[in-house]
């Protein structure tokens, strides 16, 4: 019996489409039943794609960085060298400073809030105070009343709170980053300080000997460098920030 072409084609069509129809992966077998669980896993991935890319900020807001950044970009500035030591190593040494001193609060961030939440041992919602507890604790000891009250008084009534310990994060990050720039600036003006006595020297020194073509930082650069050194300036200057958080 002579079977045709187009039947033969035919045959061979409907045999393919049902070994793909054997082998199609079903979508919904991988999902949990519910109808929200797909825009919930949506949403939480956001939510952990947005924390992600805010954690440099967020290091910035809640921990020690910005008074340790401040002063050292102060002490860059008075010896009078714009480019050493470079960015990245003035940067890399107040990050590790910063872990240096809140080693304890990142440690029971950890203990308390975060390491539960991975077990699985507690949800999200009772994850976060766990977790930010310790960092509202740390910042509530080192801002200054009147910096805490400004943004209080500036802020909603329903973020004002008569429990100090009990602040919006809202209110209480603004007014610790306020304290922690005011702090680094003080820190900066007495680092800057001796700097600036060699550089009125050298100055009045170049002036009464009539070199008025010599720039006096030609003079005075190697002069603050020496001194720097002479001192022990980076034990000084870093043993000094880490004891103004005790």
């Amino acid at each position: 019996m002579k079977i045709s072409r187009p039947i033969l084609a035919a045959a061979f069509l409907v045999a393919l489409g049902g070994a793909a129809a054997a082998q199609t992966l079903d979508l919904g077998a991988l999902l949990p039943q519910g109808g929200g669980s797909v825009t919930g896993r949506i949403v939480q991935m956001a939510a952990i794609l947005t924390v992600l890319s805010l954690a440099p900020g967020l290091l910035v807001m809640v921990t020690s960085f910005t008074r340790f950044a401040v002063a050292l970009s102060f002490l860059r500035s008075g010896v009078g060298m714009q480019s050493t030591p470079a960015n990245l190593v003035l940067i890399s040494l107040a990050l590790f400073m910063t872990f240096f001193v809140m080693s304890p609060v990142f440690e029971k961030s950890w203990n308390e809030g975060l390491r539960p939440l991975m077990d699985n041992e507690i949800n999200e919602k009772d994850a976060f105070p766990r977790i930010v507890t310790p960092f509202r604790e740390f910042m509530l000891s080192q801002v200054r009343d009147k910096d805490l009250a400004m943004f209080e008084e500036l802020a909603r009534s329903d973020l004002k709170s008569s429990d100090r310990a009990a602040t919006d994060l809202r209110v209480l990050v603004p007014a610790f980053m306020i304290s922690e720039l005011r702090r680094g600036f003080e820190i900066g003006f007495l680092i800057v300080l001796p700097f600036l006595v060699i550089d009125m020297i050298v100055s009045t020194l170049t002036m009464s000997m009539g070199m008025m073509m010599l720039p006096p930082s030609v003079i005075a650069l190697p002069l603050k460098v020496l001194f720097f050194v002479l001192i022990d300036g980076w034990n000084m200057v870093i043993g000094s920030l880490i004891r103004s958080y005790g």
